[in-house]
């Protein structure tokens, strides 16, 4: 099955819709702003965040919508603005199963699975054609559960938050979709911000969300291969091509067969995501 791409880089920047003052500055600062009609925007102001949303346009390709969840009345007033402007990529905000997707057909969508509901559904919401990409969030789904807290007092993630995110990441791999990593809402913590993107990165997801400008660049580093990882890589599918036919063979000390050959390819790929160069050959 044919799914749109994910054009993004590894940084997308949350920015309040009803702050068109912003969305330049957020999309410079980051690989794509997404223009947020839901919980950044308050029930009285969602009216005039659309209407900011159709005066004040920016550069579609680096654009994502988030709009509000199917279950409330806004979803149907989010997509009629979005019908009036030229962007084509939209987060659909608790995304709770397909029927969900229904009134987004002509979009590329992010679906958002962020209640108990929306993760176990993930692998269905995955297979629909329109999805171009998974995210979780954490916050969402423990108050979905009635629970108070996403993490520990030491920040790191409690288990049903990270069973939450591997569950997304599966569901996207499976059916050939991104998967994007939750929040960081500490701040004033960019160690354990650059922990969690480098986690990401190792693990296969293909962006970060970010709350605040900050966040961007410790983001798009924690993404970027260290030189260390560039050069094992780029050595080893070396290697590899002068070996072409000799199946299994040992490199470094370590056994090397197709899995590992896949993961070098997955850090090349980070690698020119982030500057654009082909790390086998040093050329654009």
């Amino acid at each position: 099955m044919t799914h749109p791409p994910f054009p993004f880089g590894p940084a997308l920047l949350f920015c309040p819709a009803d702050r068109p003052d912003r969305y330049a500055k957020a999309a410079d600062r980051a690989d794509a702003v997404i223009l947020d009609l839901e919980d950044a925007v308050a029930e009285t102001a969602k009216s005039a965040a659309r209407e900011s949303l159709v005066a004040n346009p920016i550069d579609p390709a680096r654009v994502i919508v988030r709009v509000n969840p199917a279950s409330t009345p806004h979803l149907a007033d989010d997509v009629a603005a979005l019908r009036r402007t030229d962007y084509r990529t939209v987060m659909l905000a608790k995304c709770e199963g397909t029927a969900d997707l229904v009134t987004l057909e002509d979009f590329d969508v992010i679906a958002l699975c962020e209640t108990a509901r929306g993760v176990l559904a993930a692998p269905d919401i995955a297979s629909v054609p329109i999805v171009s990409a998974l995210m979780w969030g954490a916050e969402d789904l423990v108050a979905s559960l009635g629970g108070g807290s996403s993490r520990h007092p030491d920040g790191r993630y409690r288990d049903v938050a990270r069973h939450a995110r591997s569950q997304v990441l599966l569901a996207a791999g499976a059916h050939g979709v991104a998967a994007i990593d939750a929040v960081h809402l500490d701040l004033a913590d960019a160690d354990g911000l650059r922990a969690e993107a480098e986690d990401a990165a190792a693990l296969g997801f293909a962006a970060t969300a970010c709350v605040h400008p900050g966040q961007a660049e410790v983001v798009r580093a924690a993404y970027a291969p260290s030189a260390e990882r560039l050069e094992w890589a780029q050595a080893l599918l070396a290697e590899a091509a002068a070996r072409e036919g000799d199946g299994v063979f040992a490199f470094r000390g370590q056994m090397v067969d197709a899995p590992l050959l896949r993961q070098a390819e997955a850090v090349l790929r980070r690698a020119r995501s982030r500057t654009g160069v082909d790390g086998r050959t040093g050329t654009r």
